[in-house]
């Protein structure tokens, strides 16, 4: 399975050092066609933006709302893919994402029906394009990846998965991986992809308790202990979350999202220059799509006093993510940072 490319908690991603991203969630909602000034009779729409591999995104991403008579408003998920719009009248809406041919998506369409004062949660998965799905994360596969030895019935049930992640429905497909487990509990690929896909639940004790089995199935298995580093990180247990990526990171030294990932986890160790390198190698070996890393050197070097070094990288952040969460909070940031 695709390594996963997310940060949540990071929140600590992005709140690490207090510029917010507090506009996700519910923080960021517009004014919507459909709703109602009292609030009487009325439902809301929540979601989560996820990479086809079932991890949240760790970028921005707008998602349109349509009504029938063709009015919509806009809004952006926050840095843990989620999205919250409220107030909405009793009818039909459908959720729309854009292609993104940056970063090699396509459209994403999805119908809600809104019924009475109900709150409806949908997970809205990104499409690859095809030089996507040509260019993987890793090309690094260990044997125990590849085991010949995987009964055809739990190979069966992980397919299953597969088809159900890619409709939408994630409960679903982590129910198919658990079956596939039960058959063989020594399918890596299905043990992995069961901790991706509670990973995007929110899952994180549930998710480092598959991951960790992962791992110690196969240490030399580069996916499982990226995905581990991320839900450490997201759990705030910086130490562990860098050492594990350090091992990621020891199985495929190319990984840009190890390199991400490793920087955060540096940095809320306190390991500021071990930091620095990391998200500095995160964001020349993977362009904007990691303009994040740009982000968090920004905070490095305001931390340091090193004011120009700051402007740069957050300029950096606001020219590839000029739509981000956080992009207005930055953009005064940047306005301080230019004062004499």
């Amino acid at each position: 399975m695709k390594s996963l490319k997310s940060l949540k908690t990071i929140s600590l991603l992005l709140l690490l050092c207090g510029a917010a991203a507090a506009q996700g969630s519910g923080g960021n909602r517009p004014s919507n066609p459909n709703e109602t000034a009292g609030g009487e009779n009325t439902g809301s729409i929540q979601g989560r933006v996820v990479l086809p591999n079932g991890s949240p995104i760790p970028r921005p991403v707008k998602v349109t709302l349509r009504v029938l008579r063709g009015e919509k408003s806009v809004v952006y998920t926050d840095t843990e893919g989620l999205f919250d719009i409220g107030n909405l009248a009793p009818g039909s809406y459908t959720l729309e994402i854009e292609p993104d041919k940056e970063r090699n998506f396509e459209g994403v369409s999805e119908r809600v029906e809104i019924q009475g004062r109900t709150s409806t949660f949908v997970m809205l998965y990104l499409k690859e394009g095809i030089s996507v799905k040509e260019r993987r994360e890793s090309n690094v596969v260990s044997t125990a990846e590849l085991d010949p030895k995987v009964p055809a019935a739990a190979v069966k049930e992980f397919e299953r998965a597969a088809r159900a992640r890619e409709d939408g429905r994630l409960e679903e497909a982590v129910a198919h991986l658990r079956k596939a487990l039960a058959i063989y509990p020594e399918y890596l690929k299905a043990r992995n992809d069961l901790g991706a896909y509670l990973l995007a639940q929110g899952k994180l004790e549930e998710a480092s308790d598959e991951l960790r089995r992962a791992t110690e199935m196969d240490p030399k298995s580069f996916n499982p202990h990226l995905n581990l580093g991320i839900v450490l990180t997201q759990q705030q247990k910086f130490r562990e979350a860098a050492d594990v990526l350090d091992r990621a990171l020891s199985l495929d030294p190319t990984s840009a999202a190890a390199h991400l990932y490793a920087g955060v986890a540096l940095l809320g160790s306190g390991e500021e220059a071990r930091a620095e390198r990391e998200l500095s190698i995160a964001y020349e070996s993977g362009g904007s799509q990691y303009a994040l890393a740009q982000f968090h050197l920004g905070r490095l070097y305001t931390n340091r006093g090193e004011r120009a070094l700051a402007l740069k990288a957050f300029e950096t952040y606001l020219r590839d993510q000029p739509d981000a969460a956080n992009a207005e909070r930055v953009r005064r940031l940047v306005e301080g940072l230019r004062r004499p």
